[in-house]
């Protein structure tokens, strides 16, 4: 299943400029593999760092969270009243730098499910080279309890 940057809006809360997806190039019950151009006009790269712009690795993990906020979607229908998120983040790896005008090509592998917990794990790849790799946890945070 494809997917374009309205379509996945309509999965997830994430809305620009912190919308990290620009498209779904496959999904299935298990995996999802989405993709990001980063544009050189983007804010981040102005003052990270401004010499020598580069992505921030905390936003590559950021990117993968969201791309397994659509495959949880796509494996339970999202509650109208909750928003995922993130509860633990192991065992990363930060192998590249990420830089302007690259291609983030995001995967993210369902692993197990224990109650309201999806264990996953993710990898950030521009041009073929691992940029990180991740293993983490998201759950379903209900809003009426803040």
């Amino acid at each position: 299943m494809r997917m374009n940057r309205d379509q996945i809006q309509q999965c997830i809360p994430h809305r620009p400029p912190f919308l990290w997806l620009d498209e779904v190039v496959s999904l299935n019950e298990t995996e999802i593999h989405a993709r990001k151009h980063l544009d050189p006009s983007l804010d981040v790269f102005a003052g990270h760092y401004p010499d020598f712009a580069v992505l921030p690795g905390v936003l590559q993990c950021e990117a993968a969270f969201q791309a397994a906020a659509v495959l949880i979607a796509h494996l339970k229908p999202p509650q109208a009243d909750a928003v995922p998120v993130v509860t633990r983040l192991t065992n990363t790896q930060f192998r590249r730098i990420v830089r302007p005008g690259e291609s983030l090509d995001i995967n993210v592998t369902f692993t197990e499910r224990l109650a309201n917990a999806f264990y996953l794990r993710g990898k950030v790849t521009v041009d073929g080279q691992v940029a990180v790799r991740m293993e983490f946890v998201c759950a379903a945070a209900n809003l009426s309890n803040q």
